[in-house]
């Protein structure tokens, strides 16, 4: 069971579907499907599982209008895909779910109890998306400077979700104030797959709480292993996303910074032991301290000890 914390009187909170996230909150963990799926549906309703098994709070697509986001100049290019060579812009059209394979993943997703949402990475696909009563819409960091689709998801209304790898802090200023502050989620990336640890730059979450102390701070991670997701939610990433995967050695580009059910299972259940070992930053002896304190402690010393779950407030001796 997520621990229920204490709320933060400095930082907003932002509403997910049924959830809230911020300070004072579980966190909100995301498993990143992406396009993970290879445009196959019975893998992205595994992937959905998994998800959902592990404890997942929602499951994130990508959504492109091929003919929109693949650079003109590349669409005749010829590549080897597990479908067979075909030129790229097919190979685009090839990953990507229509309405009617979303409105399948809609239904799976509310069969499992599990959000969904996505990175819309045009217009057209925002407009898409908003047929679906999603939580939030996602930036990915290469759309962070596309103040055009900015603007379109600042209008839905929606919580935005914005991720900041490869982007500088002016650009990420910039892109806050075209977003608005007041229903957005900034979360660290470092935009390598897999990135490496000594580029995550972690502390990054800390500068990003002192810049934008009304906004709450997340993390997408791309790395390999667990434990550096683990240390940002003990910085204070209240917002967790993660790129999951059936087997890290299919077919695709993002699969081998992704993390397999197993794992996926591990690292939702130690993130929260994390949080809740985080507790409320109020230093106190615990009823279970007091049987090892008269045991152990020889000197009771100037200040009395405390006897009571109030230790703030020394007894005399």
């Amino acid at each position: 069971m997520s621990p229920t914390l204490s709320p933060s009187p400095i930082r907003n909170t932002r509403i997910l579907g049924d959830k809230a996230v911020g300070p004072g909150h579980p966190v909100y963990i995301t498993g990143e499907i992406g396009i993970n799926h290879n445009g196959d549906l019975e893998k992205a309703f595994a992937l959905i599982d998994a998800a959902a098994d592990a404890g997942c709070d929602a499951v994130k697509f990508q959504k492109r209008t091929p003919d929109i986001c693949t650079p003109r100049d590349q669409w005749d290019i010829e590549r080897d895909t597990p479908w067979g060579r075909m030129t790229y812009i097919d190979y685009r059209h090839r990953v990507e779910f229509g309405e009617d394979e979303y409105r399948k993943i809609s239904e799976h997703c509310a069969r499992r109890g599990i959000a969904w949402f996505a990175s819309p990475w045009d217009t057209e696909a925002v407009a898409f998306l908003e047929k679906f009563d999603v939580p939030a819409h996602k930036v990915a960091s290469a759309s962070l400077t596309d103040d055009e689709l900015l603007r379109t998801l600042r209008a839905t209304g929606r919580t935005v979700i914005l991720s900041t790898g490869m982007s500088t802090p002016q650009q990420i200023r910039h892109a806050v104030e075209v977003l608005g502050s007041e229903n957005i989620v900034l979360c660290h990336a470092t935009s390598t797959y897999p990135a490496k640890a000594e580029e995550l730059n972690l502390r990054v979450i800390n500068t990003l709480q002192a810049e934008y102390p009304n906004v709450p701070i997340g993390y997408s991670g791309h790395e390999t292993g667990l434990q550096t997701t683990l240390a940002a939610v003990a910085l204070g990433a209240g917002f967790v996303e993660r790129h999951i995967t059936l087997d890290r050695a299919m077919w695709g580009s993002d699969q081998a910074a992704s993390v397999e059910p197993g794992g996926l299972q591990r690292l939702v259940r130690d993130i929260r032991v994390v949080e809740e070992s985080l507790g409320d930053g109020v230093k106190k002896v615990y009823e279970s301290e007091l049987g090892p304190m008269k045991k152990l402690r020889r000197v009771a010393g100037v200040v009395a000890e405390a006897t009571g779950s109030d230790d703030r407030k020394p007894v005399a001796v």
